[in-house]
């Protein structure tokens, strides 16, 4: 792609795309293809002027504009980078319906006579009207009812420039109240994409590990227990029991057999199959995922809906107000001046809008959040649970030794271990893979059909004899493998320091692999600044031995811990916590912490976890950056506490309006005009952003 250098500063630069009328489809490609590169910070195409702001790395200059030289805006590689929708055109349909309002209130004003005026506003009376009466119908007393009388009351008082501005701002409120809805639906809607990279292609051979990139239409892919479906598609060998509920809703799995239709974002709960792909990456059913999220309540957080029910319980004292002050006074325009100030417009335009900027800020950190309720739930959190592996331990636990038995020796064991856990990747079995390539040891399909126990372990054939590598409990309590005295006692003497993976073969010991997670270099210090922050007790919860829970928790500033949990143990633990009366926030990355993620106040996942924790998850952490803990706590804290101060002016400057009104001192019009201009404040001030400065500091510590 040819294009021309507009500004440089440190790390960042402008440039000039030479596309003649750059289109939002190749603004999106141009976007999303910059921003797939690792060294490419931010990036922001604009399409209107053929423009794109570039953040990146230092020292990565040259490679991103050889980048820039190497694009080719129609490859259908780069154009499959781009989701299914971007948010550009709903952006830009809401902005071009608000400069239209805009622009014909300004028009209409200059150029349109008196009288053409008078009647327009008359004709667009009718809807509000309507409104309050259909309201009044339904036997309710509500903001539309308010509406409704005060621009009948200014239009009857011969007032019409009142009424036409009342008018104007409920429809601008209400096309950023439904913009603001839109745009969260879809940033919701875009949060809960599948971050899927790496696909099993089904062959004649074997399966092959490939990037889902070069998946295509009519290609075969295995998918596992406990795996997200990637691709629409039909089965054609096996039967799973899925979970659809991110799709339909459905609390419980269905079961599919071989020629049903499987969705993308759907999980496997149990049971393995084949998939034949009907639409490969980037075509799944978004439209489904909206109507499901439109449908449900996760936008709004609970202070939010406290806030718009105060609204339409203010209206009986508004009406009655006015009725008291005209019978008291017998003057017109102090009645009406209960009339022209409501607190619905400020509220109802200030708090989603608020909630929308906290979102939108804590996508620049790299944070999604799912929705405002769970934002609430994170500022009010006094307890705060972690999982250890991969959470407050280093994301990629490396391999420290293997100790062998009974005549197998080290780079057989570890082939049959690599070829097992490559199947069902997490950070254990990661290292375990790792140690195989660096060592150089092949690890081809050499097994049958493989079986992901949660939490225990997995379990296959490997030339006809049971093959299992899990836990302890898995290997010699639930598999009853044997273990001799000899046996016992090098197990025993292994340093507890690390975490231990046991594989049998046949019912016997062969291999233990001594796994090393370290502790984050963070991890302390982002546990003391969350005390720090309010939370009153931090807790860990993890599945591994009691002395390496134990070495963990003596070096970090822990208030309580559990070791050998099972995943249902989690989340017993959590319920248990919310029955006291805690609210409780989880910290977890793997597939045994997902009940957990769902029991929680709110879940957060972190970037390299399971893609179903990820799927479970109301918050997840998009890099390998715990800092970004404290970052949405103080983004939270900082949203309920801009909502209460919008709550708080609005309610007081509208009644001191009012009371000027009653008491003579402002007339309906002026009310009318400092009510506008307090609601604009309000919406302004609500999409500031909540942090004064990005955490350059923690960015760098991380």
């Amino acid at each position: 792609m040819k294009y021309v250098i507009r500004h440089e500063s440190v790390n960042r630069i402008r440039i000039h795309c030479a596309i003649t009328r750059m289109s939002m489809s190749t603004a999106d490609v141009i976007e999303y293809y910059l921003a797939d590169k690792e060294f490419v910070v931010s990036v922001k195409v604009y399409e209107r002027t053929g423009d794109a702001t570039i953040r990146y790395k230092s020292g990565k200059r040259q490679e991103l504009l050889q980048c820039l030289e190497e694009l080719d805006v129609e490859d259908e590689k780069v154009i499959a980078l781009v989701p299914e929708n971007t948010g550009r055109e709903l952006n830009r349909y809401y902005q071009e319906r608000l400069m239209s309002m805009v622009g014909y209130r300004v028009l209409k004003k200059l150029f349109m006579p008196a009288p053409i005026r008078v009647a327009v506003t008359c004709l667009r009376s009718i809807k509000y009207i309507f409104q309050g009466l259909s309201t009044l119908l339904h036997g309710k007393i509500e903001v539309p009812l308010l509406d409704a009388v005060a621009i009948s009351a200014s239009i009857l008082r011969g007032d019409y420039s009142t009424a036409s501005s009342v008018m104007f701002l409920l429809g601008a409120g209400e096309l950023l109240e439904e913009w603001t809805h839109q745009k969260s639906v879809n940033d919701l809607a875009k949060s809960m994409a599948l971050k899927v990279d790496k696909v099993w292609l089904h062959t004649e051979l074997n399966d092959v590990l490939v990037d889902i990139r070069d998946i295509q239409k009519g290609d075969k892919i295995v998918i596992r227990t406990s795996s997200i479906i990637p691709l629409d598609g039909k089965v054609v060998a096996g039967e799973v029991q899925v979970n659809q509920s991110s799709m339909t809703g459905e609390s419980l799995p269905v079961s599919k057999e071989i020629g049903d239709f499987v969705y993308a974002g759907t999980v496997v709960e149990d049971g393995e199959c084949v998939v034949e792909v009907a639409k490969t990456s980037g075509t799944g059913k978004y439209d489904q995922i909206i109507h499901m999220i439109e449908d449900s309540e996760k936008l709004k957080s609970g202070t939010e809906e406290k806030a718009f029910h105060l609204a339409d319980r203010l209206v009986p004292y508004s009406l009655i107000g006015t009725g008291l002050t005209w019978l008291l006074t017998r003057n017109v325009s102090k009645a009406i001046s209960f009339l022209m100030v409501d607190f619905s417009c400020a509220l109802k335009l200030s708090m989603p809008l608020t909630v929308l900027s906290a979102i939108r800020e804590a996508g620049e950190y790299n944070i999604t959040a799912k929705g405002g309720k769970y934002l609430e739930a994170i500022a009010k959190a006094d307890t705060i649970v972690f999982d250890k592996t991969g959470t407050l331990t280093k994301a990629t636990p490396t391999f420290a030794q293997i100790t062998t038995f009974n005549g197998i020796d080290e780079t057989e064991a570890l082939r049959i271990a690599a070829c097992l856990e490559e199947h069902y990747p997490h950070s254990m079995a990661n290292a375990v893979v790792k140690e195989a390539e660096d060592r150089g040891i092949m690890h081809e399909e050499m097994h049958s059909k493989v079986k992901y126990i949660i939490a225990h372990g997995i379990e296959s054939e490997v030339d006809g004899k049971s093959a299992i590598i899990g836990s302890y409990h898995y290997i010699f309590e639930d598999a009853g493998c044997e273990l001799s005295e000899e046996e016992a006692r090098i197990i025993k003497n292994l340093p507890q320091e690390y975490s231990h993976l046991f594989m049998a073969i046949d019912g016997k010991l062969k291999a233990v692999i001594d796994i090393y997670d370290p502790i984050r270099k963070e991890s302390k210090d982002i546990i003391q600044k969350l005390h720090e922050m309010g939370f009153t007790s931090v807790c860990m919860l993890t599945g591994d031995n009691k002395k390496t829970a134990k070495s963990v928790v003596s070096k970090l500033n822990i208030d309580h811990y559990h070791a050998e949990v099972l995943p249902e143990d989690k989340a017993m633990y959590i319920r248990k916590l919310k029955e006291q009366g805690h609210t409780v926030v989880m910290v977890g990355d793997g597939v045994n912490d997902t009940p957990a993620l769902s029991e929680a106040d709110c879940g957060i996942a972190v970037s390299d976890g399971a893609a179903i924790a990820r799927e479970v998850a109301d918050v997840i952490i998009g890099d390998d950056n715990l800092y970004r803990l404290l970052t949405i706590r103080q983004i939270s804290q900082s949203m309920m506490e801009r909502i209460r101060h919008n709550y708080h002016f609005i309610v007081g400057f509208n009644s001191l309006l009012i009371g000027l009104g009653v008491a003579g001192v402002l007339t309906p019009s002026a009310s009318a005009l400092f009510h506008n201009t307090s609601t604009v404040y309000a919406g302004i001030h609500s999409m500031c952003d909540l942090l004064p400065e990005k955490e350059e500091e923690n960015d760098e510590m991380a």
